[in-house]
């Protein structure tokens, strides 16, 4: 099954139908002398590995952290942080659907993410104090759970767990959508729309964080796919990219949700 992760889905590196596959074409002599040279090393074949995605993910944090941090300290207001999210968006967009890795362009999604996030975190912890430290505690600790029980089998990205993902999300955004529009235009939920309605608002907020979290196990196993596919080291960038768009996805979840149960 191809992958469901918008981020991967038009990337041939991370598809289970590999990226380094041999040629019907070639001869014989030239399989013999193939099976013959020397094995070569990932550097010297430049694919990616393991350790080239938790470097380019950690340079994109590195850079998520340092813009949000002055977006956090000059407090930009909500403008600017509606502008920075649209800019990322489009960036997201052109990431998404290029058929190559761009360094430039995932690093420059992660300074704009920083500023909506830094700006967002800012009025957040202004309202609830202590809120951002919890959520992002909240996030490292889904991240380390999906993490190790993907790595133990426990989860694993089934073509059934996969569609059954991606309907999720799919309802899910729909009804994010027009919670959105009910919220501006009627006034629903004082401003947090379907989220600020009762127990449904808690359950819209619990189901936000656990798909988010499922995400992770679609992101680890793209990239175990990517690796095994001999994917370029160049991918490594995509993948960091991915795993920033899930992570802050759930963040602000915890965010939300955090909110909304602490009721003030």
């Amino acid at each position: 099954m191809e992958s469901r992760n918008p981020v991967f889905a038009r990337s041939e590196s991370f598809s289970r139908g590999g990226y380094a596959n041999f040629d019907q074409s070639v001869s014989n002599q030239q399989l013999e002398n193939m099976y013959a040279a020397p094995p070569a090393t990932p550097t010297q074949m430049r694919r990616m590995t393991i350790d080239d995605v938790v470097i380019r993910t950690g340079i994109l944090f590195a850079v998520l952290i340092a813009t949000g941090t002055v977006a956090w300290v000059l407090n930009f207001g909500i403008g600017i942080a509606i502008i920075a999210a649209l800019a990322a968006f489009g960036v997201a967009m052109v990431v998404t659907f290029k058929r190559q890795a761009s360094p430039a362009l995932a690093l420059t999604y992660a300074a704009l993410e920083g500023v909506f996030v830094g700006t967002l975190s800012h009025y957040y912890e202004a309202r609830w104090d202590g809120i951002v430290p919890q959520a992002v505690l909240g996030t490292l600790a889904a991240f380390a759970g999906m993490l190790v029980l993907y790595r133990s089998g426990k989860l694993r990205a089934t073509p059934k767990f996969q569609k059954m993902l991606i309907v999720a999300a799919i309802g899910y955004l729909l009804i994010s959508l027009v919670s959105f529009v009910s919220a501006i235009f009627l006034g629903v939920g004082d401003g947090w729309g379907f989220f600020g309605v009762g127990p449904l608002g808690i359950l819209l907020c619990v189901a936000g964080v656990a798909l988010a979290s499922f995400f992770l196990i679609l992101d680890f196993d793209y990239i175990e796919q990517g690796v095994r596919n001999g994917a370029p080291e160049q991918e490594a960038w995509r993948a960091g990219f991915g795993l920033m768009v899930t992570l802050v996805w759930l963040y602000l979840e915890l965010l939300r949700l955090l909110a909304i149960l602490r009721g003030e």
